[in-house]
């Protein structure tokens, strides 16, 4: 196949993508804004479903395991041991080995290429990226396919005539483990008055850890961790933060301009769970349809599986759930349904929701309630 492939973005997502396309022969090329490729450090946790898509590669990227998580609420506690445990990993080595994998794979790689504009010239698609070499300068180039990897605030999918994406912030600080606190152990505090998340402490080592927050103001979210931290007797040791986007519904991944087709992918393309907004396993899986598309004409199963996925965990997050639904969550996971927990992860989300309301039908109840609840809230009644 003779295709050129032009991918901007050097995210995961994109690295990815470089590489499934590259190892099938296509002309791949990567252009990055960033020079060096090596972007700031975040601590981040996974399902092993990452291992599944990543292999070898992945496993060197693994900094610990988790084998449990404790969930709080209104002074309840549940715990859910994982039969199989969630991986913690360092995002900053993660892009450094798919650079590495991607290379291997016979994709070239720009950095310090930032993505400027694209137009339709003769039939071609060509673009232009500008090159920071000390002095900035223009550099033409063309592709049969353009896809934006180049995250939640994509210039491809502005450029190509997608939606700009709302975005929510992810802050969090490292600090010292608590003392009664294992480092094998995630903790999960359901707080809805401070967050409509939750705040999490993930142990990246056996002495320090990322605790966290999803909220919907920068300011106040920054606010919101300061007082947990304060609460919680712990010091910041350094912030970390980003934006992700906010998955509201599925935005079509292609577009065709003349002959030519343009994809999203990754942030870009919105592939975040909306309920958790963890997006490593969903953008790999992207990136994984994404290529299946460029390879077979536009067509791609796993996409379509990744929309549904998605589109439950949309379904699970439109609750809006208040401090005593989460009391009575916890309850029931305590009792009838710890076991399947235990053995279904957040990246099998189609599965664990069925199972989950066959095993426990209150949970549809509480589900049901929390909806009601919330669109009596948006009425203003």
């Amino acid at each position: 196949m003779s295709k050129k492939v032009a991918i901007i973005g050097a995210s995961s997502a994109g690295l990815f993508t470089a590489h499934l396309l590259a190892r099938h022969g296509l002309q791949v090329e990567v252009y990055e804004a960033a020079e060096p490729i090596k972007p700031p450090k975040r601590t981040l946790i996974v399902t092993d479903h990452f291992l599944r898509l990543t292999g070898p590669l992945g496993a060197d990227t693994v900094v610990n395991k988790i084998n449990r998580f404790e969930l709080f609420a209104d002074g309840k506690v549940a715990s859910v041991r994982l039969a199989r445990p969630d991986l913690v990993i360092e995002r900053s080595a993660l892009v450094e080995k798919l650079v590495e994998q991607a290379r291997e794979s016979g994709a070239h790689i720009f950095a310090g290429h930032r993505f400027n504009s694209m137009e339709l010239n003769g039939g071609t698609l060509r673009f232009t990226v500008v090159r920071n070499n000390g002095n900035t300068q223009l550099v033409n180039g063309s592709a049969d396919v353009l896809v934006g990897a180049d995250g939640a605030f994509s210039r491809v999918a502005r450029t190509a005539g997608w939606p700009q994406r709302k975005t929510l912030p992810l802050i969090q600080a490292l600090v010292k483990l608590p003392k009664d606190m294992s480092v094998h152990t995630t903790r999960v505090w359901f707080l809805p008055e401070e967050t409509p998340y939750f705040f999490w402490l993930i142990p990246h080592s056996s002495m320090e850890g990322a605790l966290g927050l999803i909220a919907e103001d920068e300011r106040l979210g920054r606010l919101a961790l300061e007082r947990f931290l304060r609460k919680k007797g712990l010091q910041p040791l350094e912030f970390q933060s980003a934006r992700t986007p906010f998955y509201s519904q599925w935005v079509p991944y292609k577009r065709k301009i003349g002959r030519n087709d343009v994809y999203l992918v990754g942030d870009a393309g919105g592939h975040v769970k909306v309920s958790t907004v963890g997006g490593v396993v969903t953008g790999l899986r992207g990136a994984l349809g994404v290529a299946e598309a460029i390879l077979n004409g536009g067509h791609s199963s796993e996409l379509r599986a990744l929309r549904q996925e998605l589109g439950i965990h949309r379904l699970i997050r439109s609750g809006g759930f208040s401090q005593d639904h989460y009391a009575r969550l916890l309850d029931l996971v305590n009792s009838s349904v710890n076991h399947l927990l235990s053995w279904r992860s957040r990246d099998e989300a189609r599965k664990l929701v069925t199972q989950l309301f066959l095993k426990e039908p209150r949970l549809l109840f509480l589900g049901l309630r929390g909806l009601v609840q919330r669109a009596i809230f948006a009425s203003g009644r």
